[in-house]
């Protein structure tokens, strides 16, 4: 029964507009090598800094190199349309996890920022 809701989930989650728009927009901006590249070196440069906030670590060339990327790509309208995306894709995916863990009183506080 639970497996059988969990895969009507994903397929709800595969059609809804956050995923199509995010597969949409993730093929424009992956057409271009560079911007890819740039894009996954932005999104490992996230995760090296986030690993040095919880180790209590300020990486400041990571923080440079991250805002100077972040800002290239902003410049980039297939590249911020794609972030914008992903973005909006990650916010309800949160919102998704976070109404399956209150209903089995999980406590996600050392998720949130």
């Amino acid at each position: 029964m639970i497996y059988d809701k969990a895969r009507e989930l994903s397929k709800m989650l595969a059609e809804s507009e956050e995923y199509k728009t995010y597969k949409q927009t993730q093929e424009k901006a992956f057409a271009n090598e560079t911007t890819k590249a740039l894009i996954k070196e932005y999104h490992q440069l996230q995760m090296q800094a986030q690993a040095a906030m919880v180790q209590g670590k300020k990486d400041d060339a990571c923080m440079e190199r991250l805002q100077k990327i972040g800002e290239v790509l902003q410049l980039n309208r297939d590249a911020s349309e794609y972030l914008l995306a992903e973005y909006r894709l990650n916010v309800m995916l949160g919102d998704v996890y976070k109404i399956l863990a209150e209903a089995i009183d999980i406590d996600l506080g050392m998720l949130e920022g």
